[in-house]
């Protein structure tokens, strides 16, 4: 029997989007980040959860090039990555869904290299799921370099 892949389920833009719950730390409402002038426009800022320093990443900006409109729905998933741990912060979580790996698809757009942090799409009846591989996400990330360097400055300062 095939095994599923469980994820949560997304929206950014009109779009939605899946991350395996395995790299999913906690999903917050989100209240407010400390602003860290000078870091990349997408950067809404740095918060503290569970005793740890993670910066903020606006979803919307990243994928749409629009600052997201944070209303009640809106969210943020706390992802812990092989380099960091980070806050994406998205229109708002659908679910937690079972994918049946045999509707997973590669993608032709894996390719392109501003796109390769999708590592398939969830093809099911009735919708698309695009599924992203956080690594490889924050790696695509402009100046992630500067920012994985002020958070170690900010630990050693804790």
């Amino acid at each position: 029997m095939e095994v599923n892949e469980k994820a949560i389920i997304f929206q950014a833009g009109n779009e939605e989007y899946g991350i395996p719950v395995d790299y999913v730390i906690t999903i917050e409402k989100f209240e407010n980040a400390t602003q860290i002038p000078n870091l990349p426009q997408f950067v809404r800022g740095i918060i503290k959860s569970r005793e740890e320093l993670i910066p903020v990443i606006d979803c919307e900006q990243v994928l749409y090039g629009q600052v997201l409109q944070q209303d009640e729905q809106s969210r943020l998933i706390v992802l812990k990555t092989e380099v960091l741990s980070i806050g994406l912060l998205v229109k708002e979580v659908n679910e937690i869904l079972n994918i049946p790996k045999e509707v997973l698809k590669q993608i032709g757009l894996i390719a392109y290299p501003k796109t390769r942090y999708f590592s398939s799409v969830a093809n099911l009846e009735s919708r698309l799921i695009m599924m992203i591989d956080p690594n490889l996400f924050i790696g695509s990330l402009d100046g992630i370099k500067d920012i994985l360097e002020y958070m170690k400055e900010q630990e050693q300062e804790v």
